[in-house]
């Protein structure tokens, strides 16, 4: 599927993809662990250093970036010092086209630190901003993505559950860019899948398709997560799905095409943070250059297989990409 994935990644540099959905700041605290605390049997952690970056909808915004396209982002941001860390961070990855920041001073900005210990997440506190956006702020939220949407040529929805993409935000988002001919791709979020209906394209990983069906198919064969996937799009008007498999590949239901299966690209799983993210960045990446969606598939599953092998949120590059295909070809010819 990718034997020219050179040429595919020369289309896609410079296509617009249009970014929405939840943002929130990821702060990495490192260091090593050399004993336990002699205060509570939990590792001390010698702090090295600290970093921040975008994460949510600004890790698809940092791999769209990686792989040379070109980011409209349509941004909520609050008034805090995360909002002001966020601004700075955003600043270079967005488009000069983008309808800018909508801001609401009252919303907190949501923030994960993940403590790590040489290559081991240790622990992890999050601080969320809780409830759903007001009215007013929909509607502006609104106002930016009609700004944007016509210049766009995929879009790129990122749902956390953050109280941004509201059923009516979603609603007119997705019923725009179907009427503009834009393609949509959703990272799906809880048990309510009638949110998404009138997508593209739907990417949620075994966990998620459980919980959207209400049954368990984590440890489910690929001919009962085409079920899933195919019951999914028939119950809620979602044109395609893409379930994420983690080490087992990914399947991909069209309704206007066959089912297909990508075995897993990861040569090792270090951290799964944020390949969710890298899955929709590439396949509205490959989608946005006029490409099928199973050629955009077979390039998530090569990117996500790189982003797992590094610790922490994490993009691939064209030429990891290049170098993965190229070692996939090997083992295939050897097998």
């Amino acid at each position: 599927m990718l034997e020219d994935a050179k040429d595919l990644l020369d289309k896609i540099k410079g296509k617009r993809i249009l970014c929405a959905g939840d943002l929130m700041l990821d702060l990495y605290v490192r260091g090593e662990a050399p004993r336990l605390s002699p205060e509570a049997p939990v590792p001390l952690v010698m702090v090295r250093d600290k970093t921040y970056s975008p994460g949510g909808l600004g890790n698809v915004i940092a791999n769209l970036r990686a792989l040379g396209a070109e980011v409209l982002g349509c941004v909520l941001l609050g008034t805090d010092a995360g909002a002001e860390k966020l601004k700075t961070l955003l600043k270079t990855s967005l488009s000069p086209d983008s309808p800018g920041f909508v801001l609401d001073p009252g919303r907190p900005t949501s923030v994960k630190t993940r403590v790590i210990a040489g290559i081991q997440q240790v622990v992890r506190f999050d601080e969320e901003p809780g409830g759903r956006v007001s009215e007013e702020t929909g509607k502006k939220y609104e106002k930016a993505l009609e700004e944007a949407l016509p210049k766009a040529g995929a879009l790129a929805l990122s749902d956390y559950g953050k109280g941004l993409l509201t059923p009516e935000i979603l609603s007119f988002a997705l019923g725009r860019a179907a009427e503009l001919g834009i393609p949509s791709i959703v990272d799906p979020k809880g048990r309510d899948y009638e949110r998404y209906r009138g997508a593209f394209l739907v990417t949620p990983n075994r966990g998620e398709l459980s919980l959207a069906l209400g049954r368990d198919l984590t440890k489910a064969p690929e001919e009962e997560l085409t079920e899933g996937a195919l019951e999914l799009m028939e119950k809620h008007g979602i044109r395609n799905v893409l379930v994420t498999r983690s080490e087992d590949g990914m399947t991909l239901a069209e309704s206007e095409g066959p089912v297909s299966h990508f075995p897993a690209a990861a040569r090792a799983v270090f951290d799964v943070t944020g390949a969710g993210d890298t899955v929709v960045a590439a396949v509205a990446a490959a989608l946005s250059a006029g490409e099928p969606l199973r050629r955009a598939a077979a390039l998530a599953t090569v990117a996500s297989g790189i982003v797992v092998g590094k610790v922490g949120t994490a993009s691939a590059t064209p030429g990891e990409i290049l170098e993965s295909v190229e070692i996939l070809k090997v083992k295939n010819r050897s097998r």
